[in-house]
């Protein structure tokens, strides 16, 4: 079998003993063995032995596989050499408003709710906010973690706690030490996962650390704080909210930015407003230009409305 060079940038092909491919590869990619074994799908004790050329089992099975890894890391590299890479983060009108609430959090110490339809770059603007700023962490919540458990061992991860302990209790006082006395903040994305008992207990975290607390998630989050009989039981939490930011879509510049940043052409936009409208906002309009733009690039040609169509309609828009 011919293998070709994993590096994208290089179409010469590779022959030679498989372990030095291997070798090779691990180097480039400074991959370790543990690494390697999980992608390729064997036994790490058992590609260390094949490496040193001291396999005693069926080395022909392992240098299949290590062929067929190498094989995918290649298909792998010239896919991403053909992927049009999504723009960076944006700083639009709607990601500073965001920002702002995470920011008067930590400063404050304070809890903040960001809450309002997906795709209007709430997740995304939290982990710019990450990058940009110390001891800020990100716990996000599935329907997993919706117990006050699960949801406690999430945000303990979250935190840097690589060895969580057993019982609710623990984990949060394994938390709050860690976390005392950082000035730091605390995200808790997709927050509407989280039953009562949860929520309560992130809010006690937030109560005996005085360390920024920000609930990021969708509509619900807000209702279950305020609406109905629940009211009663989220006293304690609603109170300590210092500051709500409801969003519902992406403000009209929102859209221009991410249209310029993708070089979108003009008798192009009026399309990609109306994907933008719909549910799932700045993230559906993302899938759809970089669809859009493989396409583009596929047939060497730049960025066109009839790509745009052909994405939105790939995706399962109406035409």
């Amino acid at each position: 079998m011919e293998l070709r060079a994993v590096n994208a940038d290089s179409t010469m092909p590779l022959t030679g003993d498989v372990r030095e491919l291997v070798r090779a590869e691990m180097e480039r990619g400074g991959m370790s063995q543990a690494q390697v074994a999980r992608e390729a799908g064997i036994n790490s004790a058992r590609l260390s032995q094949w490496l040193a050329d001291k396999y005693q089992g069926d080395n022909a099975t392992v240098d299949a596989a290590m062929r067929t890894w190498l094989k995918a890391r290649s298909e792998r590299a010239s896919g991403d050499a053909r992927l049009p890479g999504a723009p960076g983060w944006i700083p639009t009108a709607t990601a500073k408003r965001v920002q702002a609430a995470l920011f008067y959090a930590q400063m404050a110490g304070d809890i903040a709710v960001t809450y309002g339809g997906a795709g209007v770059g709430k997740t995304c603007t939290a982990m710019q906010y990450q990058r940009e700023n110390p001891n800020v962490w990100i716990a996000t919540m599935t329907p997993a973690t919706s117990s006050l458990a699960t949801c406690l061992e999430r945000i303990a991860l979250s935190v840097g706690i690589r060895e969580v302990p057993q019982g609710a209790l623990r984990i949060e006082s394994a938390i709050t030490s860690r976390i005392q006395g950082t000035g730091g903040l605390l995200i808790v994305d997709e927050a509407q996962h989280l039953s009562k008992a949860a929520l309560e207990g992130v809010r006690s975290i937030h109560d005996l650390t005085q360390v920024g607390l920000a609930l990021l998630g969708n509509e619900s989050v807000y209702a279950q704080l305020t609406g109905g009989s629940r009211q009663a039981h989220f006293a304690q939490l609603f109170s300590r909210i210092g500051r709500r930011l409801r969003l519902n879509t992406p403000d009209k510049e929102d859209v221009e930015a991410l249209l310029d940043a993708w070089s979108v052409p003009g008798d192009a936009r009026e399309n990609c407003r109306q994907v933008a409208r719909q549910n799932g906002a700045l993230r559906g309009l993302t899938k759809m230009l970089r669809v859009a733009s493989m396409m583009a690039a596929g047939e060497g040609h730049a960025l066109s409305n009839e790509h745009v169509r052909a994405a939105w309609c790939d995706l399962g828009g109406k035409a």
